[in-house]
């Protein structure tokens, strides 16, 4: 799908709100490796939002979809013991990028990105659980509005937010590089030190990886 200015402008401004389905399951290759010097630049100016130690041995970094049910099953049941056990400790630093599969994705992620007081998975935490009832939504846009004011944002700050045209652009070239560079063909996708986990990777995979290479 190729996102456009014009599809988020009409998300904001209430004309029309793109369907969530179509969702694609991940069929990325297990287990491929790929270099952690091109997995730290990512494309479209992103900015990683760490969680973590930044001298930790781990580096995982998640692509994720927040319409995508897989990555929120996974944010619900797996990622707090992660982040207990293995982020927290300074054993593995964390980022989650978005990867767009549809307009939906791309007004989350902005209004994560953009909300004040550096609350970028504040704003994650609050969309993943209530999936399903912003992405049925007959308004999935007054849905999104609803949770978002909760997180600070009004309607005029809303609106902004999901008008920032760069914002969007290099969001669209981060999932492009994902696709083209390291293989990502769904949601989620998971790098431990650049090697490939795809789906809802269960606490005990990733720790008989993580486990390892913290000694």
């Amino acid at each position: 799908m190729k996102l456009t200015r014009r599809t988020a402008l009409s998300l904001a401004s209430g004309l029309a709100a793109a369907s969530a389905l179509g969702l694609r399951p991940a069929f990325a290759a297990e287990g491929d490796t790929y270099e952690m010097l091109k997995l730290l630049a990512p494309a479209g100016d992103w900015t990683d939002k760490w969680l973590g130690a930044a001298d930790a041995p781990v580096t995982i970094i998640e692509y994720a979809s927040s319409t995508c049910p897989h990555c929120a099953r996974f944010h619900e049941e797996v990622y707090p013991e992660l982040k207990a056990q293995y982020i927290d400790t300074g054993k593995a630093r964390f980022s989650l990028r978005p990867f767009l599969l549809n307009v939906l994705d791309a007004a989350v992620f902005m209004l994560a990105v953009q909300a004040e007081g550096d609350k970028y998975y504040d704003v994650l935490d609050a969309y993943f659980p209530t999936q399903t009832a912003w992405v049925t939504s007959d308004n999935p846009r007054d849905a999104i509005l609803q949770i978002a004011e909760q997180l600070g944002y009004n309607e005029e700050s809303f609106n902004a937010a999901l008008s920032n045209q760069a914002l969007f652009e290099g969001m669209d070239k981060l999932r492009q590089q994902g696709t083209d560079e390291f293989g990502i063909t769904g949601t989620p996708t998971f790098y431990v030190n650049g090697k490939q986990f795809v789906g809802e990777t269960p606490i005990e995979t990733l720790a008989a990886e993580i486990d390892p290479l913290v000694g």
